[in-house]
């Protein structure tokens, strides 16, 4: 299945993708949330679905895309994951996956505003392949990790690199503004994506191709992450993990040409859809 949220902000139903067309599911009468994941809500989604498929109302064109999970309790950052990427911001490739986090509040859907945060210089992009986890997870061993994930989404991990390299601490504060985690359109269920380790990944800016990456290339591949992260941490159902981008960042070319208002971000990952950003500068 393709699980969708849509319409106003803060205010989002649920809904299902079906032969490429849109289709609400607010009857069914939960979020797709931690409640959902923990009570087997695909499960029971998969057959309100099966049991309505002909009965449920298409949702309008113009209905806004939501991000197709509701908040969760962690959003998860691995840094450095791809080689090409460490080697490019003049990063030594890491021998642990390493850990941050990103603030929940900065989810926003997958066609919404970017905004540049008042005092920013530094905004940059980051297409990464992002984990929803389906079940609690604590000491997870890596060859059962994968029994443990709902599903994938897309997810550009926008960040402001003097925030998060150049005002001191943890990277958090560069990664958690408002707005920096456009997921979506969709999360696809497990089974439709049988290798995580082996997608196409892509970012361009203004139409020109900035990332042309694979998940093959992957320094910690998702089973490795998910078993590593829960030795740390014990994961909730709904929890994302995001894995990390490939090279091609704004922080890593000569010379760094960071987003600006009127950017155009489309990024998309091979069975997970396109997404697409406008960057907006900062206002009250």
């Amino acid at each position: 299945m393709k699980l969708i949220r849509w319409g106003a902000a803060g205010k989002e139903k649920t809904g299902v993708i079906l032969n490429d067309k849109r289709y609400d599911t607010s009857a069914f009468g939960e979020d797709y949330n931690e409640a959902f994941f923990d009570n087997d809500g695909l499960t029971r989604l998969a057959k309100f679905v099966s049991d309505n498929e002909g009965s449920l109302t298409e949702i309008a064109d113009g209905e806004r895309w939501g991000s197709p999970l509701g908040r969760p309790s962690k959003l998860i950052c691995i840094g450095l994951n791809y080689a090409d990427h460490a080697k490019e911001t003049g990063a030594t490739p890491p021998a642990e996956p390493v850990i941050f986090m990103k603030a929940t509040s900065a989810i926003i859907g997958p066609f919404d505003d970017v905004i540049i945060p008042r005092d920013a210089k530094k905004v940059d992009w980051e297409v990464e392949l992002a984990v929803v986890i389906g079940k609690k997870a604590s000491y997870v061993e890596e060859a059962e990790a994968l029994e443990y994930v709902a599903g994938y989404t897309l997810h550009n991990d926008i960040s402001e690199r003097e925030f998060q390299l150049e005002r001191g601490g943890t990277w958090d504060k560069g990664k958690g503004c408002d707005t920096f985690a456009p997921i979506g359109p969709f999360m696809a269920t497990a089974d439709e994506i049988p290798d995580s380790g082996n997608l196409k990944l892509w970012l361009s800016v203004n139409g020109k191709m900035m990332q042309n990456g694979t998940t093959a290339n992957f320094i910690f591949n998702v089973p490795f992450v998910i078993a590593y992260v829960s030795k740390f941490m014990t994961l909730l159902p709904g929890d994302v993990i995001t894995t990390g981008t490939p090279a091609g960042v704004a922080m890593g070319m000569t010379p760094q040409a960071y987003l600006q208002a009127g950017d155009v971000m489309e990024l998309g990952i091979e069975g997970l859809g396109v997404s697409k950003q406008t960057v907006k500068a900062y206002s009250k």
